[in-house]
């Protein structure tokens, strides 16, 4: 696959496999568990999730689905719990920051407007969504969202997103043509993963040209008329 081995889910995985052997699976929940809590989105995410149940099906992991699937659940319901009291703790200026190569405004500003447009189900579709899924907990605590709620979303998108696109990893893995592509399966499901984003960038750009062209279309009569 194409980019640094180290956003290739497949090299990524394997890389595990080959240091830790059945313990590789603690190496996949520590690199859910930073892409979902540490405010670092480059990581993979849906295609990491989808890797380890393919890897499951095909007993490259070593381990069942029983104890795969369940885990990085947990760790899809735990990663966001800290972006949350992130958030909550440190208050809108965690937001004031410069651009850097991790941290970009603009994936913030879509961040809001999904947030504003879901409410607290931005949590769970957030999940499915990169970059929205890293920034969507950190929102919700510097929104001060109940934590109560805060955890019932969570709940939800960790059985959805964690344990649902693992489980769809290791069901498709068990149809031989999925076997012997397996490079092919994973660029269509990073293609896939990557849907939503394009889909979200889009509306947030025609939503903001439609907003400056309001702004320029506005009658100066009015301003004179309010004078």
């Amino acid at each position: 696959m194409l980019g640094p081995d180290w956003l290739d889910p497949e090299n990524l995985i394997n890389g595990f496999i080959e240091r830790f052997g059945t313990w590789a699976l603690l190496g996949i929940i520590v690199v859910v568990l930073i892409e979902t809590g540490l405010l670092f989105p480059f990581l993979p995410g849906d295609s990491l999730l989808f890797t380890a149940g393919l890897f499951t099906g095909t007993g490259q992991i070593g381990l069942p689905i029983t104890v795969v699937a369940p885990m990085l659940g947990l760790a899809a319901f735990v990663g966001p719990q800290s972006g949350y009291w992130i958030g909550r703790l440190t208050g809108p200026k965690i937001f004031n920051r410069p651009d850097s190569r991790i941290f970009k405004q603009e994936h913030v500003d879509r961040t809001h407007a999904f947030f504003e447009k879901y409410g607290g189900r931005a949590i769970v579709l957030a999940q499915f969504v990169p970059f929205v899924r890293t920034y969507i907990p950190v929102a919700a605590g510097v929104g001060r969202m109940p934590y109560r709620h805060f955890i019932k979303f969570s709940v939800i998108g960790a059985l959805v997103w964690g344990v649902g696109v693992t489980l769809l990893g290791y069901w498709l893995g068990g149809f031989s043509v999925v076997k012997e592509n397996i490079e092919v399966a994973l660029v269509l499901i990073v293609a896939v993963s990557l849907i939503p984003m394009v889909v979200e960038t889009v509306k947030h750009r025609i939503e903001a040209r439609r907003a400056k062209l309001a702004v320029a279309d506005k009658d100066p009569s009015d301003d004179a008329s309010a004078d």
